[in-house]
């Protein structure tokens, strides 16, 4: 839990967890704050992610918040230095330049506010997500409700058979499980992919 906000220096906030935690809702809500503070926000997502809409960060619950849509994390830089807080979602649909990115802006001391999920389908860690907590003076892990049990869940279950690392979905390709109802997919064999 945060108990000191640093003074003259610029740092990085992260909030991760499985699909359906509510990481898109926590990221809305400490950049509307910073907004009624009259700070200066610039707000980035993934080009890639147009589920429910092409320019605004969505939630699941339908919370949103105008954004910039970006191709990449050097998209981000060039427009971001004028900012007092920069927020990034999805951020584990970036590649690896996101934290030297984020690392860069928080250096010049802005706050840097960033979702993403920690765990992809597999339950294998996600992208950049890793450095960048490694990089971050806080982050918050937020936990979904398993939707076959109702147990806290940290895991991601995809319901197709579809191998891709990246397929932007919903409910009706994801669901959030705990560690007891998640069920990894089993790699095919090189025999079962010829066949």
């Amino acid at each position: 839990m945060m108990t000191r906000t640093p003074r003259n220096i610029g740092w990085i906030e992260v909030i991760t967890g499985s699909m359906f935690s509510g990481k898109s809702e926590e990221l809305i809500r400490r950049l509307r704050r910073a907004q009624i503070a009259r700070q200066k926000v610039f707000i980035f997502k993934p080009r890639m992610d147009d589920r429910y809409s092409a320019n605004d960060i969505v939630s699941h619950n339908q919370q949103r918040i105008d954004s910039i849509p970006v191709s990449s994390a050097s998209d981000i830089l060039e427009q971001a230095m004028d900012a007092d807080v920069v927020g990034v979602d999805e951020a584990q649909f970036f590649d690896d330049d996101i934290v030297s990115v984020l690392a860069e802006l928080a250096n010049a001391g802005k706050r840097v506010v960033v979702a993403g999920l920690d765990k992809d389908f597999r339950g294998e860690a996600f992208g950049p997500m890793p450095q960048l907590m490694t990089q971050a003076e806080y982050v918050t892990k937020s936990l979904a409700i398993c939707m076959i049990c109702g147990e806290p869940a940290n895991f991601t279950q995809r319901l197709t058979p579809d191998e891709d690392q990246i397929i932007v979905g919903e409910l009706d390709i994801y669901e959030a499980r705990c560690r007891g109802c998640f069920k990894p997919p089993v790699a095919a064999t090189v025999e079962e992919k010829a066949s």
